[in-house]
C-alpha cells in the first residue's frame, strides 16, 4: 500500500505540529525550513531557505505539498520573498505536480472593519502592501495546472506564542470603546484543519478552493483581555488601544460543514489550556 508523503514547506510551529500528527496517521512527513535542528522524528529534515534565491535545492516528489510559511518581518520585501517567491521556487524544485497544495494565508485579506461577518465569499480588497502580497500568493496557488486550497487563518494564538497574555500581566488591556471586533485560531486547530482536509481529499472528498479558518466566537479584543486579567490575577493599570487589523467578524461555516470539530472552539477554552500547561 502506498504511504502518503507529505511535504511541510515552512515547517515552523504549526507546520511542526501537523507532521506530528500526519506522522501519527501513518504517513511520511518532510520537513522544510532554515533550520533543521529544532524538527522531531518522525518529521524527515531539509535545510532550505525559502526567502534566498538558491535557498531551495532539488526536492522529492510529494502526494501533498503543505506550504505554510511564516515571514519574520512585516517588511514588504520579506513578505514577497517568503509568500510570493518561495512558493515559485519550491513548485520549481518539485520534481512533479503533488496531488493537492495547501498554502496558509491570513484573514489579513479582508479590509472590512465596520464590525461585519465575512467568509469565503466576502470581497478580498486587502489595504495593506503585506495583505496584497498574501492574496498574491493565493492566487499564483489557485492558479496552478493542478488542485490547490488556501486556509485562510485568523490570528494564532497558543504555547509560546504570548504577545496578548504578556500585556495583560503588564496589567496593559484594550479600552472597551471603540468596540473592536478580534478573531482567533488555536495553533492545534491550525494544524488540525490542515489534516482533516487532507484526509478529505484522501478519501475523495471534493475540497473548496478557499476555507476561513477561525473559531466559533469572534470577540471584542476588551472582552479577552478582561477574561484574561481575570483568570491570571493581573491588575488593570492602564487601558491602551491595541494596534490590530480592522474590526470584523469571521465566520467558519464552511470548514465546520466540511466535518471539522474545533479542539478549541473559543478564547476561553484555549487561553484555559495555555494557562493550564505554564
Amino acid at each position: 500500500m502506498h504511504t502518503t508523503r507529505i511535504l511541510i514547506a515552512g515547517c515552523g510551529d504549526v507546520g511542526t505540529a501537523l507532521g506530528l500528527r500526519l506522522g501519527a496517521e501513518g504517513a511520511e512527513v518532510l520537513g522544510l525550513r532554515r533550520t533543521i535542528n529544532q524538527l522531531p522524528a518522525p518529521i524527515q529534515p531539509i535545510a532550505a531557505d525559502l526567502a534566498s534565491a538558491d535557498g531551495v535545492p532539488p526536492l522529492p516528489a510529494c502526494d501533498y505539498l503543505v506550504y505554510c510559511a511564516a515571514a519574520k518581518s512585516r517588511d514588504p520585501a520579506v513578505y514577497r520573498a517568503v509568500y510570493v517567491d518561495g512558493l515559485r521556487r519550491v513548485l520549481s524544485a518539485l520534481p512533479r505536480p503533488p496531488k493537492r497544495l495547501l498554502l496558509t494565508s491570513s484573514t489579513s485579506v479582508y479590509s472590512q472593519d465596520d464590525h461585519q461577518w465575512v467568509d469565503e465569499f466576502s470581497p478580498s480588497l486587502p489595504d495593506s502592501t503585506t495583505g496584497r502580497i498574501l492574496l498574491e500568493s493565493e492566487q499564483m496557488a489557485l492558479s496552478a495546472e493542478f488542485p490547490a486550497t488556501v486556509v485562510r487563518f485568523s490570528g494564532i494564538y497558543g504555547p509560546g506564542r504570548n504577545h496578548l497574555l504578556n500585556q495583560v500581566r503588564n496589567g496593559i488591556v484594550a479600552p472597551d470603546t471603540p468596540i473592536h471586533y478580534s478573531n482567533r485560531i488555536h495553533r492545534d486547530d491550525c494544524a488540525g484543519i490542515l489534516a482533516h482536509l487532507i484526509r478529505l481529499d484522501r478519501s475523495g472528498e471534493r475540497l473548496a478552493p478557499i476555507y476561513l479558518a477561525s473559531d466559533d466566537r469572534p470577540a471584542p479584543i476588551a472582552e479577552v483581555m478582561d477574561w484574561l486579567a481575570q483568570q491570571t490575577g493581573s491588575q488593570i493599570i492602564e487601558r491602551q488601544a491595541v494596534r490590530r487589523g480592522g474590526s470584523k467578524r469571521c465566520r467558519n461555516l464552511r470548514i465546520k460543514a466540511s466535518g471539522y470539530r474545533f479542539i478549541h472552539p473559543d478564547f476561553e477554552s484555549g487561553y484555559a489550556a495555555q494557562l493550564t500547561s505554564r
